[in-house]
């Protein structure tokens, strides 16, 4: 599970915005510049349910389960190259029944998979935004930081 530190910045009695500072782990991810937040922006609010009737202020730790995370990489980076090498070779395999040339039905059947692979990630991405296994979540309240008193000089 992925965690992050927060700070409530409102909330009602079924919802609650929180606001994160983005990670150390959020820098090194290829997608970093387009998971919602703009540019450079380190501060992200993020909307929860509020499970744990938390208020306006009140430190918090949110989750975002990983499986769901790992299955979103698998249909956005290999699933799109799959179609696209099944259409390649059936567009090599099928090239001679129509006497055509097979590097070009298997580029042409290649590139027809490959777009049909965003048809249908866009789908799937309509059908996963309403699951609750794909949105972050309240995990606990945390004590608020104190500052560390300074030693007088």
């Amino acid at each position: 599970m992925i965690k992050e530190d927060g700070i409530v910045t409102n909330a009602n009695t079924s919802l609650a915005w929180v606001k994160t500072i983005r990670s150390t782990a959020c820098e090194h991810c290829a997608s970093k510049d387009s998971c919602g937040t703009p540019g450079d922006l380190q501060e992200m609010t993020i909307t929860v349910k509020n499970t744990l009737n938390v208020e306006k202020g009140d430190h918090v730790i949110i989750g975002l389960e990983t499986r769901p995370i790992l299955f979103v990489t698998f249909l956005l980076y290999v699933f799109p190259i799959i179609l696209l090498i099944t259409g390649a070779v059936i567009g090599n395999y099928i090239a001679p029944s129509f006497q055509m040339d097979p590097s070009l039905i298997s580029i042409l059947l290649g590139s027809l998979f490959f777009g049909l692979s965003f048809f249908i990630i866009r789908k799937k991405n309509n059908t996963l935004a309403k699951k609750e296994e794909y949105k972050p979540f309240l995990v606990k309240k945390r004590p608020p930081v104190m500052p560390m008193d300074c030693p007088s000089s």
